[in-house]
């Protein structure tokens, strides 16, 4: 374990074996930290949260803060639990739940570019990436393998299923299902086909998605004529 001399470790955190602490890092008391992690120059990790094993937490990415929610009170016991292998990137924000007890939960192998932020009570899955700039508000889900591009923004309680991409810059205020494409402003635009072939799912699967994708969104008119307004849309 190497800890720097100028990082400030609080006696009662739980570093792993073959940890790195950088130079002016902090780790709060009640911060667990799991074997391998990396933990950069001037990176924050607040009281209550716990690492899984090889994170790399980047410079200036703060972990474990509190709620931007007003009215929110800060002696409320809660926190934010980490998966294995998740990289964050430069000055990533991750906030801990609302709720006493509860957590703001990231799955393992998650990507997360510079300056990402995910908000308090969000429950992410597994391999997720997130591109430079997005945002995901509260209490949003994020399923497995999901790739959100550049400046993209999900607006609170909104779930995005698993193999779905959201492209940069765009915009979800409702909820975006399973393995399709997303861009501007709740528009679908396909299936995500690279990513369910990365994903070696099969091609009878696949098929069977495409059958599914068309007969919701490019099938009877009377379909769409009778859909509410809250629905995604396509072009």
């Amino acid at each position: 374990m190497e800890i720097h001399s100028t990082a400030i470790v609080d006696e009662s955190a739980v570093l792993g074996e073959g940890c790195t602490v950088g130079a002016y890092a902090i780790i709060e008391g009640g911060v667990h930290v799991g074997p391998d992690c990396t933990i950069a120059s001037h990176a924050v990790l607040r009281e209550g949260t716990h690492l899984g094993r090889g994170v790399r937490v980047d410079s200036f990415t703060v972990l474990g803060g509190e709620p931007q929610s007003v009215g929110f009170d800060s002696s409320i016991k809660s926190g934010v639990r980490v998966g294995d292998g998740v990289t964050f990137r430069e000055s990533c924000t991750v906030h801990r739940s609302m709720f006493t007890g509860k957590e703001t939960v990231i799955g393992n192998n998650c990507f997360f570019m510079a300056q990402a932020h995910v908000a308090h009570d969000c429950v992410l899955g597994e391999s997720v990436i997130a591109a430079n700039l997005v945002l995901l508000g509260g209490h949003v889900s994020v399923g497995d393998r999901v790739f959100l591009g550049g400046g993209a923004g999900v607006h609170q309680f909104c779930r995005i299923g698993s193999y779905a991409i959201l492209a940069g810059h765009g915009l979800m205020t409702r909820d975006l299902p399973p393995t399709l494409m997303a861009a501007g402003r709740n528009r679908v635009h396909g299936l995500n086909l690279v990513g369910l072939r990365r994903a070696g799912i099969e091609r009878d699967v696949i098929k069977d998605l495409k059958a599914c994708y068309q007969a919701v969104y490019e099938g009877d008119k009377n379909y769409k004529a009778r859909r509410r307004p809250q629905l995604l849309q396509r072009n």
